[in-house]
């Protein structure tokens, strides 16, 4: 076997742990945490399904690959849960170093491309990663949603902490930026979220 198939099947493996790392998120139905792996699969196949909600062009190759690589490495950083305070001061230090390690597994060439994808959808300053961003932002209000805000509610989460979070969907997506707002004004309606 060459050396670059070699590099490229450890990097294939290497991903596998993606599925092992638990989010706070709970499937629909509240049957179990979601994991990193089954947040990009359902956020890549969102991109697909809403793409005509997108602000601008884009390239959907492109942005798949970026969703898909998006959360690699948490399998060394771990989930950062979006409301941690704590935990986000700490997050940039621990996925950089993280992003090193995982993308260096790779051939040089593809390291730098995959690389420049995860850093490109961090910026979060092109139409792909806006709209990235968007699916990002939305998948877990999605889910939390459905189970009747139970994460939410678990974690004591208000009203602000997700609008904060959600501050830039609408440039990914203004009809996903009001979907948003409209769950977050009914789970503070209901209960769900912290006013």
């Amino acid at each position: 076997m060459d050396e670059r198939f070699a590099k490229q099947l450890q990097f294939i493996l290497e991903l596998d742990k993606e599925k092992t790392i638990l989010r706070q998120t709970h499937l629909t139905g509240y049957r179990r945490q979601e994991d990193d792996a089954e947040h990009a699969w359902h956020m890549a196949v969102m991109a697909c399904l809403l793409k005509e909600y997108a602000n601008e062009p884009f390239d959907l190759a492109k942005t798949l690959l970026m969703i898909l690589l998006h959360d690699v490495v948490e399998i060394d950083a771990g989930d950062t849960y979006a409301y941690d305070a704590e935990a986000v001061k700490s997050q940039r230090q621990r996925e950089e170093k993280a992003a090193d390690r995982i993308f260096g597994l790779l051939p040089e060439d593809q390291a730098k491309e995959f690389r420049a994808l995860f850093e490109e959808f961090d910026k979060g300053d092109t139409p792909e990663a806006r709209y990235a961003h968007a699916l990002d932002n939305f998948q877990p209000v999605l889910l939390n949603d459905a189970n009747h805000g139970k994460d939410w509610r678990l974690h004591q989460v208000n009203r602000r902490q997700v609008e904060k979070r959600n501050a830039r969907t609408h440039e990914g997506s203004e009809k996903i930026g009001q979907v948003v707002q409209a769950i977050i004004d009914r789970n503070v309606k209901k209960g769900n979220l912290l006013p």
